[in-house]
């Protein structure tokens, strides 16, 4: 009796499930809908599309616009890498996926890069906006004046993690633009997004983008996302030999369905691409990011009046020359700031990308240089001040030479002792090189003069 009374049950329990495998799961995929593009990463030409114009939601592939807009505040000297940030109730209370952040922690800066790049965490991508612009609705307006700035003329951000918001909106063309200058634009970073997993400071997290990193040959990025309204959401690039494809693909049905499409659209691009073509990289947004100009930290001594004067070859420095006094904090923060520049303004190579997995290092006591090369009529050389301390010196000589690379590459750097402190010289330069080195030092306003052959 029992068993004829449950049979009505389970029977209008088996209609329930047809139906909602052959109607409601349709229709909640059919939510999502599909978009695609590929370029060339090397010139921009895009391989295929479709429905790339079409406004959707970008889930967490807005992370990748709160992390370029971190490398940039960095770069500015808005906020470095070790800046303690603390975690306010609102990052704190975003839900996952998220890092595990507690109200009032403070954290490293970059810790808060790593889980929201690699695992994608919602928490690290709001603290980030909030220490960035102060207010996560402020840091969402300098993301869509970035977006204009980088071309992404589609693209409406409402936050700094992409859970789905009225409103909040982008095109599979758009995110592609955003992938290829976060490769060129900051290819000291490009690394994280290529970590099966790393730490974050709190936690060793692990990549959203694991599988495919794994299952691709040549695949290095960059970022997934997620959510019912926007379906399974991917922007991949991949290397092979001398070709770069990015792959961007929104409304993915399942993680497996959408890395089989990406690698399905990366094999298509390395079809269509041509094995050699000249490399044409973005132009970086002209914006000043913020609205204002970064905070420089300088030695003090900089040249006031013009920037270009006349050059003065073989006249030693005025007696009345003031001594510049430098502290240790001002110049291990203008070190970090010179090797930002550096590796952003030089010929980045495959093995010089900024880690990181460790703290800032400041390279020990520079070999200080007793000799003079006389090779090739290399007799002349600048002075870029007079500190109190060796120490002082040595570490104004190793920020400068970073700086400026292109001319003082090759040059070698000396400490000379006299009674009136320490003078900080680059030595071992022709006459035409110190002064190009002068010219570019003092329209830096980093005072600078010529020194002749003794």
């Amino acid at each position: 009796m029992k068993d004829r009374q449950t049979r009505p049950a389970r029977l209008g329990l088996y209609v329930l499930t047809a139906i909602w495998l052959l109607v409601l799961v349709p229709l909640s995929a059919a939510a999502a809908p599909y978009a695609a593009m590929v370029v060339d990463a090397r010139s921009g030409e895009v391989l295929h599309s479709r429905n790339a114009d079409t406004r959707l939601h970008p889930a967490s592939l807005t992370k990748m616009m709160t992390l370029y807009i971190a490398f940039e505040a960095v770069r500015n000297g808005e906020i470095t890498l070790d800046t303690k940030v603390r975690i306010s109730k609102n990052a704190a209370a975003e839900p996952p996926s998220k890092l595990g952040l507690k109200s009032g922690q403070r954290i490293a800066l970059r810790y808060l890069i790593r889980a929201a790049a690699v695992k994608s965490a919602n928490d690290a991508a709001t603290a980030i906006g909030e220490a960035i612009s102060g207010s996560e609705a402020a840091f969402a307006r300098r993301m869509n004046r970035t977006a204009r700035a980088l071309g992404m003329t589609n693209t409406t951000f409402k936050n700094a993690h992409g859970l789905t918001e009225s409103g909040h909106l982008s095109t599979a063309r758009d995110m592609t633009t955003l992938g290829r200058h976060l490769l060129y634009d900051y290819p000291q970073y490009y690394n994280l997004f290529s970590r099966r997993s790393t730490d974050a400071g709190i936690t060793t997290v692990s990549n959203t983008n694991r599988k495919l990193l794994a299952a691709y040959r040549g695949a290095d990025g960059i970022k997934t996302g997620y959510t019912r309204a926007a379906g399974f959401n991917l922007v991949a690039s991949a290397e092979r030999g001398n070709e770069r494809i990015i792959a961007t693909v929104f409304g993915g049905r399942s993680t497996a369905s959408r890395n089989a499409k990406v690698a399905e659209l990366l094999d298509l691009g390395f079809r269509r691409a041509p094995s050699r073509v000249a490399l044409s990289k973005p132009q970086p947004p002209s914006y000043a990011g913020n609205g204002a100009a970064g905070k420089t930290v300088r030695v003090s001594g900089a040249v006031k009046t013009s920037l270009r004067p006349r050059l003065r070859p073989r006249v030693m420095e005025p007696e009345s020359q003031p001594v510049v006094v430098a502290s240790a904090k001002v110049i291990e923060v203008d070190i970090q700031n010179a090797l930002i520049q550096a590796q952003v303004e030089g010929p980045v190579e495959s093995d010089t990308s900024i880690d990181l997995t460790a703290e800032a290092k400041v390279p020990e006591t520079p070999q200080v240089v007793t000799r003079v090369s006389t090779s090739g009529g290399r007799h002349w050389g600048i002075n870029v001040g007079r500190y109190t301390s060796r120490y002082a010196a040595e570490k104004v000589l190793l920020k400068t030479a970073l700086a400026e690379m292109s001319t003082l590459d090759g040059s070698l750097r000396k400490v000379v002792k006299n009674s009136r402190g320490y003078e900080a010289n680059f030595v071992g330069l022709s006459r035409e090189t110190a002064d190009l080195a002068c010219r570019r030092l003092q329209a830096r306003q980093i005072a600078c003069y010529t020194i002749g052959p003794s």
